[in-house]
């Protein structure tokens, strides 16, 4: 067994592999609702952004340009409510799953610190636990863990896989407890603007914060909000003592935001109009397909918000892929995110309109 394979789990997906193949079979081919991937395409000005920047022969910066530092903090203040935002509090990054992979390493947690994370959560959590030789620990509600010890703490909040949101007196307590702790907070936030039953709120909120952003740091991404999966265009923001460290490494590391995107993050930001309107293709396709499995027997449980559905036919996960494989229907298995999910399945609403039609009638 190699170092790597001892102590990172196995790449989940590859599992999949033969049930996938069962669904690419279907004759009218596969629907594909298991990987969160978006679909539609690249809002128009965020591309005219991408192609006006183009010609960016030199590095980039690590901390991004003077524009793409204004945006981010114009945004948090105007979406996330963040007050007294400064350039200091914001710091871009290579998409969300490289900074979730190596923060833990970046924090410099190594033997004898322990990264907490949901029962139920994204394997990357996981992994940049072990990466850098760290305790991954899981937790129902973070105030019940032994805090010695405990260097990091994430919040997922909405949800992946299970689109639960935490209200914000839940996330009140949690943030007071962690500073009385000394625990570093990282809230991942990226489905924050895909609330459908519930207004997600961030931590940076004054309401959750106290208007001190000490010990908490938020991750956003653009990838679901503006279809910008390719670009691999994220950010965190938060406490500055803790942004200015990372900056630092990650200016060592050369992890830079690559300059023609930086352009069009700043442009996709400054744009509402291209978020209002994926989520109202997102509502559609989510409101067609929870009716056709609701109707087939299925029971949804949370799924307030973000892309996915979070589905059982209380059996084993496993069988109900097969199941809906059989249908030409693939989805992901819920114990891809923790053995809590072990009766579950994740049903992604990022197919096309014509795919999720085909999903709906197959369901009938």
């Amino acid at each position: 067994m190699s170092a790597v394979s001892s102590r990172l789990p196995v790449f989940p997906w590859d599992k999949l592999e033969p049930y996938k193949a069962t669904a690419l079979a279907h004759p009218d081919g596969i629907v594909d609702l298991s990987v969160g991937t978006p679909v539609d395409p690249v809002p128009a000005l965020i591309q005219e952004a991408l192609v006006a920047a183009a010609d960016s022969p030199g590095y980039p910066t690590v901390w991004g340009t003077p524009a793409l530092r204004d945006a981010l903090t114009d945004w948090c203040g105007r979406r996330l409510g963040a007050t007294g935002f400064a350039h200091e509090n914001v710091l871009p990054v290579v998409g969300s799953k490289e900074l979730v992979a190596w923060l833990p390493t970046q924090l410099g947690l190594g033997p004898g610190d322990k990264v907490a994370y949901p029962r139920l959560a994204y394997p990357t959590y996981e992994v940049g636990a072990r990466l850098c030789g760290a305790e991954p620990v899981v937790y129902d509600d973070p105030t019940e863990l032994d805090p010695a010890g405990l260097k990091l703490l994430w919040l997922n909040s909405p949800s992946n896989p299970t689109g639960a949101v935490l209200p914000k007196e839940e996330l009140v307590r949690i943030v007071a407890w962690a500073r009385e702790h000394g625990v570093l907070v990282f809230s991942d936030e990226c489905y924050l603007e895909l609330g459908w039953e519930a207004d997600p709120v961030s931590v940076l909120h004054p309401d959750v914060c106290g208007g001190s952003y000490e010990g908490i740091v938020a991750v956003h991404s653009l990838s679901k909000r503006s279809n910008l999966a390719g670009y691999r265009a994220a950010f965190i923001a938060g406490d500055a003592a803790v942004l200015g460290e990372l900056l630092q490494i990650r200016k060592h590391g050369g992890m830079m935001t690559a300059a023609p995107v930086q352009a069009a993050t700043a442009a996709a930001l400054g744009d509402d109009t291209h978020v209002a309107e994926q989520r109202a293709r997102y509502a559609a396709r989510r409101a067609a397909l929870r009716a056709a499995l609701e109707a087939h027997g299925f029971r949804i449980e949370h799924s307030e918000a973000s892309l996915y559905l979070w589905a059982t036919r209380d059996e084993p996960c496993w069988d109900t892929v097969a199941y809906l494989a059989e249908k030409g229907i693939l989805v992901a298995p819920g114990d891809f995110y923790g053995e809590a999910g072990a009766r579950f399945v994740r049903v992604a609403f990022t197919a096309t309109d014509e795919r999720v039609d085909a999903a709906v009638k197959r369901l009938g």
